[in-house]
């Protein structure tokens, strides 16, 4: 009897291992901006982070502090789930190529998002692309997944 994870491709977790770490790095990099817009804007939710400028007032809705912020809980909403369905995914068996490529693709896109949204604001439809891209790569291994377990 098989066991199931006989199925994966030591190539393809190789591929998954290094692609997901850089999306936890970019997702660790992504509080770091958060910090570096709030001591920018002097945008500060908490009476402790003002105790020593008397001058600070508490400040919590800064545009630009804001738009990290919501790129940041987007990359929560959406890699998290991809870290998820591409683990699925390699029990599928898929082929080395094709998962590479849809594992690149979603890093790729993330890092992309995350530039158009927090860093240098592009107009639409930019972000939806770059957002786009990476969902619609895990419906895909959604769909292969359940199909093959099926």
């Amino acid at each position: 009897m098989t066991q199931i994870f006989d199925n994966i491709n030591d190539q393809v977790l190789h591929t998954y291992i290094f692609w997901s770490a850089i999306l936890v790095g970019k997702m660790l990099l992504m509080s770091v901006l958060t910090i570096m817009q709030r001591f920018r804007k002097k945008a500060f939710v908490n009476e402790e982070d003002i105790v020593t400028d008397k001058k600070l007032k508490l400040k919590f809705d800064d545009p630009d502090v804001e738009r990290v912020r919501r790129a940041h809980r987007n990359d929560l909403e959406n890699i998290l789930t991809y870290f998820a369905i591409a683990f699925f995914y390699m029990l599928t068996n898929p082929d080395p190529w094709i998962a590479g490529t849809i594992f690149r693709a979603v890093a790729i896109g993330r890092i992309i998002h995350t530039v158009v949204y927090a860093l240098v604001v592009v107009p639409q439809p930019t972000r939806l692309l770059a957002w786009l891209v990476p969902y619609a790569a895990c419906l895909y291994m959604t769909a292969q997944t359940v199909l093959y377990f099926l």
